[in-house]
């Protein structure tokens, strides 16, 4: 997976929980959840949405990291070259 997908795993994510979501000039370093005024619920079906449209487990550890779009992309990436370093090795 590389970074454009990943971002694109949290637009749909977003737009699960918020539709209607706009991300025309949204800061990607920026909180997503102060962005869509997303409450602890609303996070954690973002989360979940994320898990399930990314295939990757995400954990409450992971909650700091997802906060931003750049964040949430960087960990699914990493996560991505995680998983296939581990079927090389």
């Amino acid at each position: 997976m590389n970074h454009d997908q990943a971002k694109a795993f949290v637009r749909q994510a977003v737009q699960r929980v918020v539709p209607g979501a706009e991300f025309t000039g949204l800061d990607p370093g920026m909180s997503l959840r102060d962005t869509f005024e997303m409450d602890s619920l609303d996070f954690l079906e973002f989360v979940e949405a994320l898990a399930e449209l990314s295939g990757t487990e995400l954990t409450e550890d992971d909650y700091p990291a997802l906060d931003t779009w750049d964040g949430c992309a960087a960990r699914l990436v990493g996560e991505a070259r995680t998983s296939v370093q581990g079927r090389r090795g």
